[in-house]
């Protein structure tokens, strides 16, 4: 199944995909959250034929695919293509920082650079949903807890990053700096999730190819990694690594995004996200 949330912000609404036709899960569910997104109820959401429920008319905003969604884990430097254009040496376990809650929007909302800043960069990753709680799990069945994949732009402002003393988290969390979808698919539409292509362009310029086989550490690995550390919950987002492209590693001179400037990222079989860029005054 292909998830959805739309409506206003702050007043989304669950639906799911029929084909190109959205339609209306509200009968059924009162958001897709943590709550809702183990392996019993969505069992109980496949067996419902889509055609009976409502069509959404017209083109209504789509909002981030998880609601109520509990951390936002960051994966740092998981791709050893990326890894070498940045000059950074291969990590010996999962790099992890936090991205701030408060940075998760839509997958076509507008991403708002913040005051000043003149480095703001994009990273087309794998997101990861957590359908149930994780716990000194091994790699082996690491994958079980998953309820599902969406995309995530992490767009980070690279002097945050690393000139203002401190963790990767500046840099990572501004507002809007976290668009999630369009959709949740649903871990039984994603067989293997290291075979995924990706993409994403700038004003429709292809900056960054790659594909999850070349990430460092798998999803099943970091999620053993992880669930060593402290509990996976329901709803937790993991995203988990940008492959080459990304505007710091241009050389001999690095490109970072501008007022009006368009992203478009896809992976493969879980759709498509576009931001305008914009910025506080």
């Amino acid at each position: 199944m292909k998830l959805v949330r739309y409506g206003a912000k702050g007043a989304e609404k669950p639906g799911l995909m029929d084909g190109d036709t959205l339609r209306d899960l509200s009968a059924h569910v009162d958001d897709i959250n943590g709550d809702m997104l183990g392996d019993a109820k969505l069992a109980e959401l496949a067996k419902i034929d889509p055609a009976t429920l409502p069509a959404v008319e017209g083109s209504p905003r789509i909002g981030a695919c998880v609601g109520n969604f509990g951390k936002f884990l960051c994966i740092g430097l998981n791709y050893s293509d990326h890894a070498a254009e940045t000059g950074a040496a291969i990590p010996e376990h999962p790099i992890l920082f936090f991205k701030a809650n408060s940075a998760i929007v839509g997958p076509n909302d507008d991403v708002v650079m913040p005051r000043g800043s003149a480095h703001t960069d994009w990273e087309v990753e794998l997101g990861v949903v957590i359908g149930k709680e994780a716990k000194y799990v091994s790699k082996d069945n690491a994958l079980d807890h998953v309820a599902g994949y969406c995309i995530v732009n992490d767009v980070s402002e690279r002097h945050f990053q690393t000139q203002l003393t401190g963790q990767w988290t500046k840099g990572k969390s501004c507002d809007t700096f976290g668009p999630t979808g369009p959709y949740l698919v649903t871990r039984d539409e994603v067989p293997d999730p290291q075979n995924l292509a990706m993409s994403l362009d700038v004003n429709g310029k292809r900056m960054q190819t790659g594909n999850t086989a070349t990430m460092i550490f798998s999803v099943a690995e970091i999620i053993e990694h992880l669930s060593q550390l402290f509990t996976l919950h329901p709803g937790d987002i993991i995203t988990t690594g940008t492959p080459p492209g990304v505007g710091m590693g241009i050389k001999p001179t690095p490109v970072y995004l501008k007022k009006g400037d368009v992203m478009t990222l896809e992976i493969e079989g879980l759709g498509r996200q576009t931001q305008k860029v914009d910025q506080d005054g």
